[in-house]
């Protein structure tokens, strides 16, 4: 998106887009080099006028957390738009169901429910992201999964049109989700069951254990890899002798085989060639190939 191209914005848009943002800001890894672009919305109707005066040819990156993102050091071409602190709108629609927009917290999800008596919902407290990611790839913890309580779905399309789809038009897995192209989720309907004696300390209880296993608090991304079927990766990255093993100052967790910590100063890079590393031991010792659950973005420095 050129600076000409920035000028077809009115001034009230171009006025509010960030010119050169630092992704290491807007990641939980903390690396990442520059986005061309970057815009916060103040809402969804805020977010559809904008993306109306976007020409199609920008490239479009959404982010929430930035808890499942690794951006590249060369940064991102393009723009950036940020639902977290906008897209935040968290209801109870019936006995049953609840609306939450896309920059809602998951974490929050899970604290509400507990709050209105509904469940099996605690598992949302272990995905450290919003619900437009957790939607995006399905994430789930601890047993539970997003899209086994999706009803529908909001989605924006290129063109700032917004429509709502039924959960039947995607074809969900395990991380995975393929649905029509070039949309983006911006809220959802969950259904849940009435679970009225679950309280927070059921929360507390899981996060505790996620505490103990994690290295909860150092610069990550969550799990790296998905598990493969019948298996761990955590167990097969520790098994082929990796854990600690550090590229830059990016280490294989010691706590955890399958997150990778960034002890300050790494560079996208470094942990780039971790996650490769890793894939290449792991198939060499247990003929297993390992897929990313996280999501690799971005140009090379």
């Amino acid at each position: 998106m050129s600076a000409q191209r920035l000028a077809d914005l009115s001034p009230e848009y171009s006025a509010r887009v960030l010119h050169d943002v630092p992704m290491a800001r807007h990641t939980s890894w903390h690396v990442g080099g520059p986005a061309d672009f970057f815009f916060t919305p103040r809402d969804v109707m805020d977010l559809m006028a904008f993306m109306r005066q976007l020409p199609p040819e920008v490239p479009l990156l959404w982010i929430g957390l930035g808890s499942n993102l690794l951006v590249r050091d060369g940064g991102i071409r393009g723009a950036v738009i940020s639902t977290h602190g906008a897209l935040g709108a968290l209801e109870r629609l019936s006995a049953t169901r609840i609306q939450a927009e896309a920059g809602v917290p998951c974490a929050k999800i899970a604290r509400q429910c507990v709050k209105w008596g509904l469940g099996p919902a605690e598992f949302f407290a272990g995905i450290p992201g919003t619900l437009g990611g957790a939607l995006a790839m399905n994430a789930g913890a601890w047993g539970g999964e997003t899209w086994r309580h999706v009803v529908e779905v909001d989605v924006l399309d290129r063109h700032g049109s917004r429509h709502t789809r039924k959960a039947a038009e995607y074809e969900i897995g395990y991380r995975t989700v393929k649905g029509p192209g070039n949309e983006w989720f911006v809220g959802a309907r969950l259904e849940f069951e009435r679970r009225p004696g679950v309280s927070a300390a059921a929360i507390r209880e899981l996060l505790d254990k996620r505490k103990q296993a994690q290295p909860i608090g150092e610069w990550s991304c969550g799990s790296v890899f998905t598990n493969p079927p019948g298996d761990h990766a955590a167990r097969l990255i520790e098994n082929a002798g990796l854990k600690g093993f550090r590229i830059g100052d990016a280490s294989v967790s010691e706590k955890h085989a399958n997150f990778i910590i960034n002890h300050g100063r790494a560079l996208a890079a470094d942990v780039e060639a971790l996650i490769l590393h890793v894939q290449a031991s792991v198939a060499r010792v247990h003929g297993i190939v390992l897929h990313t659950e996280v999501r690799i973005v971005g140009v090379l420095a």
